[in-house]
């Protein structure tokens, strides 16, 4: 989902000012003053765009600063509020409070993580000009006001993309090659969107607006191609530092993102484990398709079973219907609204990190409530080998675990129950563990309660096999994140043989090892698909011998999903009421 920048899809904390009333969700007013604080004064005060994103739209006209001195004050905040809430006495807070209390001192952690030793701001071009991006997108892309107020705020926004620029000269000190070429390959599309994209958002603004408009959008495309040039011709021969977080960076950022502490290695084997087992069930059901052909055989006839690229969109859409019947008929999970989400092309500034996601709403948005599925079609200047190899990514069976874990019962469905979370905070901060551990689940649980069979998404034995590949080719997919993102954190992995690893052992074509490999770069530890979902499985397991006959699926996924997004050790104590290992 698009709330501000996941450096390249972190889960992204949204807040609230003090002024919101939420009821008498909590009862302790000093922790909630506290918690309003941190929010108020931190968050919104370095992250106006979060704002605009989480529908609280008075920070629509202002900018992030990426100068040092923003940073430095950005740090010196985190590191005050650190303090006070570690210093916050858990004995006098509720069992959930004192969870949330856990929560956010490693959401505090995290970012001040990320702040201090990973540093984006200094290591990536690409945080810079999809950050400017992101700034107007999140106006433009919602309807939450009439036209001329929106595109007076995104030329507020625009007048101020100097400073962002003028920051990124001074911060960027030696990046990684990868990551100046990445920005250098995203450029054109964003370039592109500010030239074509925006105007045509506004064209039903007035004159007067759009010619205020004209001029500051002209000047941030001159930034962008200035940029441009810069990348290309002098940072790109500077560019010799190291995207290679290290281990103890890695265990650290999953231990405040995610509260997992298990050893690297034992990680490793988890991963590893999961990964041949997979492999194994491919093999199984590959010789149901034909049992004269080898896997990878097999694998080239799935590649090849796709929709042509102008009806990619259209299918994903057919697929609605059929999922939501089979949710309701088997009562796996309580459906809040029928109301669904529109598809739509990735923006052009997401398109080399992703094939597929979903832009929800904030929390607090009132009026431009929808839900954007975004799926990355074929660009105007790829060759027909590209082509092939995305769309391979997108054949019978992806698009049915690709809609499942984006729409019903993945991620949209996450949003739709976003208003019953237990807490404040955790309807606005969370886990990716949680976040697409959970989507990754519904994949394979969807198929292991017969959807995908013939007449349940399938017309007949032999697409209900290639759909089960599909899922498992998905579900490698996962595994060789898992695996790359440690051994090329760690040193233990090239840039190029974690691309060939994508293509031999998680199933994928070059071009979406080629993808994938970019994505693990700026986004390490994105392990977090395969790791939530055995996390996943096993407190259901636990959670089905604690209820014994009174389990019900429909019941483990209603009290799952009502606690929010925290981490999976915090639910599995809600459910279980005891701290138990979560692998």
């Amino acid at each position: 989902m698009i709330l501000g920048l996941r450096s390249a899809f972190l889960f992204v904390l949204i807040v609230l000012l003090p002024c919101l009333s939420f009821g008498t969700e909590n009862s302790n007013a000093e922790w909630n003053s506290l918690v309003d604080q941190y929010l108020d004064q931190v968050f919104f005060k370095f992250n106006p765009s979060g704002g605009t994103s989480a529908g609280l739209h008075q920070y629509d006209t202002q900018l992030e600063d990426f100068s040092r001195k923003s940073l430095d004050s950005q740090i010196a905040a985190l590191q005050s509020f650190e303090k006070r809430v570690a210093a916050f006495p858990a004995n006098s807070l509720s069992e959930i409070e004192a969870a949330d209390r856990e929560m956010l001192l490693g959401s505090i952690r995290g970012n001040l993580l990320e702040l201090q030793v990973i540093k984006p701001w200094q290591k990536d071009p690409d945080f810079y000009t999809s950050a400017a991006t992101n700034s107007v997108y999140v106006i433009m892309n919602r309807h939450f006001a009439p036209p001329d107020d929106r595109l007076r705020s995104v030329i507020a926004r625009e007048q101020k993309i100097p400073s962002l620029f003028a920051a990124a000269h001074a911060n960027l000190q030696n990046p990684p090659r990868i990551y100046t070429e990445i920005a250098i390959e995203q450029l054109p599309g964003i370039i592109g969107f500010f030239e074509k994209d925006l105007p045509s958002a506004f064209q039903n603004a007035s004159d007067a607006v759009k010619s205020d408009f004209a001029k500051s959008n002209t000047a941030v495309i001159s930034d962008l191609k200035k940029f441009q040039s810069w990348l290309k011709n002098d940072l790109l021969a500077r560019s010799k530092g190291d995207f290679r977080i290290g281990a103890a960076t890695f265990s650290k950022k999953l231990l405040y993102d995610e509260m997992v502490d298990t050893p690297l290695d034992r990680l490793l084997e988890i991963g590893l484990a999961d990964l041949h087992k997979n492999q194994a069930e491919f093999a199984r059901i590959a010789k149901l398709v034909d049992p004269n052909k080898s896997p990878s055989e097999v694998l080239a006839m799935l590649a090849a079973r796709h929709p042509a690229p102008g009806d990619l969109l259209k299918t994903f859409a057919s697929t609605f219907d059929g999922l939501i019947a089979f949710i309701q008929s088997r009562h796996i999970i309580t459906i809040p609204t029928d109301i669904r989400p529109t598809l739509q092309e990735t923006p052009p500034f997401e398109r080399s990190t992703t094939s597929a996601s979903m832009d929800t709403p904030g929390p607090f948005e009132t009026h431009a409530t929808e839900a954007y599925f975004n799926v990355t079609l074929p660009g105007p200047k790829d060759s027909p080998e590209e082509i092939a190899g995305l769309m391979a990514g997108f054949n019978v069976g992806t698009i049915i675990s690709t809609a499942i874990h984006e729409t019903y019962p993945g991620h949209y469905m996450q949003f739709l129950w976003t208003p019953r979370a237990p807490t404040k905070l955790r309807k606005l901060i969370g886990s990716n563990t949680n976040d697409e551990g959970w989507a990754h689940y519904c994949e394979q649980m969807m198929l292991e309660e017969g959807y995908g069979q013939p007449g349940l998404g399938a017309r007949d034995e032999t697409e209900a096999n290639l759909i089960h590949l599909g899922q498992l080719q998905d579900a490698l997919l996962r595994d060789a994140r898992f695996v790359v993102g440690i051994q090329m954190h760690r040193g233990a992995m090239s840039f190029k043989q974690a691309e060939e690893f994508f293509v031999k052992e998680g199933y994928q074509s070059p071009k979406i090892a080629e993808i994938e490999t970019k994505r693990g770069t700026s986004d390490p530890t994105y392990l977090y698909y395969t790791l939530g979902k055995l996390q996943i499985l096993k407190l259901r397991e636990d959670y089905r011998k604690k209820l014994g006959n009174d389990f019900s699926l429909l019941k483990f996924h209603d009290e799952f999903m009502g606690q929010g997004f925290p981490p999976i050790p915090i639910i599995r104590k809600a459910l279980l009421g005891e701290s138990s290992p979560a692998l």
